[in-house]
């Protein structure tokens, strides 16, 4: 039977999956009128009002100094190059896509997380690694075909690609710091970070929120209120209770919920041979944090 603990975490891992879907269709949404660097500013401006002000209400104060480094490591590679890039590859390629690719990231993190948390490394990971890159070069070569010119969408792949290392990134980092402070915290100041980071962006924003139609606007505040300030505590608090690995397999859902909300809401549906790259990538993280026959699970929040 599982302890409350466990059944919250596996809540909160259900929550953020749901919420990091959702963010891929509005990004998409809200990319027709922001620039990506507006974009990644604006909703970060919002969740940190979100955050900061419940911050405040639980007075829950600063972190602990051992805790700021992988505050600001997680903050400038996740809350801030990942989501400029994210919002840039997502104008060159469709929701479902992106998040195909980018869910290469539980693969990045497994290997990161051995690297330096001294996470296991199973061999089954490294032939998930293979097929995985396999699906993410049919992604690009079948965007390529598909596009007139073929550049953009191979850079848009690229990026989402840049996007899941830097989410790879930030998540081993925040991981440490989580032993000192808590999920409230290390995320309302990792957002913080990745704010300061987008600051150059602010002219592009003050002129972009005037032009933009509202609902590009509603879009870009719901991101900062729900996909970040919600998703990433619930991501955080879920985190502190299991491996960064396994935590990373909690978004193997991510992409088939997408293409589904993307279908739903903007009309958009791989192709064939693009579903197909994408059922690759899903294929490799899902040998990569297989288990031998017979071997028990341990992680109640795997199964997310």
């Amino acid at each position: 039977m599982q302890k409350p603990s466990s059944r919250l975490a596996l809540v909160a891992a259900g929550v953020t999956v749901v919420l990091w879907a959702s963010a891929f269709v509005s990004i998409r949404s809200a990319g027709a009128s922001y620039s990506p660097g507006a974009l990644a500013l604006g909703r970060l401006l919002s969740g940190v009002l979100v955050l900061g002000a419940v911050l405040l209400v639980r007075r829950e104060g600063l972190p602990p100094r051992a805790a700021w480094p992988g505050i600001a490591v997680s903050g400038l590679l996740w809350f801030g190059v990942y989501m400029v890039v994210l919002n840039w590859g997502e104008q060159e390629v469709d929701a479902g896509t992106a998040a195909m690719v980018v869910n290469v990231g539980p693969i990045l993190i497994a290997l990161l997380g051995a690297r330096f948390l001294g996470e296991s490394l199973p061999p089954r990971l490294l032939a998930g690694m293979a097929v995985s890159f396999a699906g993410a070069v049919t992604v690009g070569l079948s965007m390529s075909r598909d596009s007139a010119g073929g550049h953009a969408s191979v850079l848009g792949v690229a990026l989402c690609l840049l996007a899941a290392v830097a989410y790879a990134g930030g998540v081993v980092a925040q991981k440490p710091a989580l032993a000192h402070g808590s999920a409230l915290q290390v995320t309302t100041f990792g957002c913080l970070v990745g704010a300061v980071a987008c600051l150059p962006f602010a002219g592009q924003l003050a002129g972009e929120v005037g032009r933009a139609p509202l609902s590009a606007t509603l879009n870009m505040v719901y991101l900062g209120v729900f996909p970040t300030a919600l998703a990433f505590t619930t991501w955080a608090y879920a985190l502190a209770r299991t491996t960064a690995g396994r935590m990373g397999a909690t978004t193997y859902a991510v992409p088939a919920l997408v293409v589904l909300l993307a279908w739903a809401f903007l009309g958009e549906l791989p192709g064939p041979l693009t579903l197909a790259g994408g059922a690759l990538c899903l294929a490799g993280v899902a040998v990569s944090r297989s288990r031998p026959r017979g071997s028990a699970a341990t992680a109640t929040t795997e199964s997310a």
